[in-house]
């Protein structure tokens, strides 16, 4: 398979991941502002999941620049990722339309662990499948991986955490995302050595 039919492919069904995200936003009955205002957990679980999915989507964009060919283990890594990723409209709307309530942000929690899970398994698979790798790449995806651990550890810190404070169980995801807002720039510079 050509590795631009598996970016075009991924890329449409983060855009519909979005499109159905922003759907579950209900215009409200009123024309006054503070109509508004029964929106915001909406609104607030929904631009959460946006900066996630943006982030996936980044780093997946950088990540597919390191394959040079693309066989069934990197093809099957990849809806691996995308049926988690999939889920996140679902788990985005019961969490706002539920105020943020324990168990869903456990299942928020949950399901943001598994797209992490994913996502290095589709690492480790693209590592496996280009054996001739540059060994500055694979360190660099290595380093990455220390940043899926970390964020896994905080996605199970956040579970406990959603009984006591919604707050901080919700922090630790804005914390996750932090983490990870900015994809890595040292790919980029190890393909550039590469072809040179």
């Amino acid at each position: 398979m050509n590795k631009s039919r598996l970016e075009a492919f991924s890329d449409g069904v983060i855009a519909i991941i979005i499109t159905i995200m922003v759907l579950e936003i209900k215009v409200p009955h009123g024309e006054e502002w503070k109509d508004l205002l029964p929106l915001y957990p909406t609104v607030l679980s929904y631009i959460i999941s946006f900066i996630y999915v943006g982030i996936y989507w980044c780093n997946h964009h950088h990540l597919l620049h390191t394959v040079k060919k693309v066989g069934p283990g990197i093809m099957w890594s990849n809806m691996h990722l995308l049926f988690w990723l999939s889920l996140i409209p679902f788990a985005t709307a019961w969490m706002g339309d539920n105020h943020f309530a324990p168990h869903t942000l456990i299942l928020y929690a949950l399901l943001l662990m598994m797209c992490g899970v994913a996502f290095t398994i589709l690492q480790q698979v693209i590592i496996k499948c280009h054996p001739s790798y540059d060994p500055a790449m694979v360190n660099v995806l290595k380093q990455q991986r220390k940043k899926a651990l970390i964020s896994v550890g905080l996605y199970i810190l956040a579970i406990p955490m959603a009984f006591y404070s919604a707050v901080l169980s919700g922090s630790l995801f804005v914390l996750v995302a932090i983490i990870w807002l900015v994809p890595d720039r040292n790919i980029a510079r190890v393909l550039e050595k590469e072809s040179d």
